[in-house]
């Protein structure tokens, strides 16, 4: 009966890991409206810690399974590179395409078996994202240049800038 809940050589433990450290990073980004939201933090999360867990399943002498990590890292690039536009030469999306390379690492965590590290790594993206937010409204200093707030910016009836 125990082989039926195996899942060797990944950890139910460490799956329940990425789908907590994915939530709980998403439902942030869901909640402001953010491209990257729950199930494609919780994916990523999920997909770094499989990629790991494989690299580590089937090294030998032969191979380096850390040079899987350093893949990772790459295919997340290309997907953090997706979420980035430019408009009118401001470009937007940066902080998501950062999401998603710091939800990697995250995955990273947890396919080495850093699963509390990965929880506190998760609490502190949160704090980033959401103490970034509440300095800006703060402190209006923070939201000059290329760090003006955007949301607002385009008119709904023309489609030109507001400035």
């Amino acid at each position: 009966m125990e082989s039926i809940y195996s899942i060797a050589p990944f950890d139910w433990t460490a799956i329940g890991t990425t789908l907590l450290c994915g939530f709980m990073i998403g439902l942030e980004r869901q909640l402001r409206g953010k491209p990257v939201g729950i199930r494609t933090s919780t994916l990523i999360t999920l997909g770094t810690y499989v990629y790991v867990v494989l690299a580590a399943s089937v090294s030998n002498n032969a191979t380096d399974p850390s040079r899987a990590i350093g893949q990772v890292i790459t295919g997340v690039g290309f997907l953090g590179a997706g979420v980035m536009l430019a408009r009118d030469g401001v470009v937007v999306g940066v902080t998501s395409a950062a999401s998603i390379w710091a939800l990697a690492s995250v995955g990273v965590c947890i396919g080495t078996g850093n699963h509390l590290t990965a929880i506190k790594l998760s609490a502190v993206i949160i704090a980033v994202l959401i103490g970034v937010e509440a300095s800006e409204n703060y402190f209006k200093s923070l939201t000059r240049g290329v760090h003006k707030k955007y949301s607002a910016w385009w008119k709904k009836d023309d489609c030109t800038p507001d400035l």
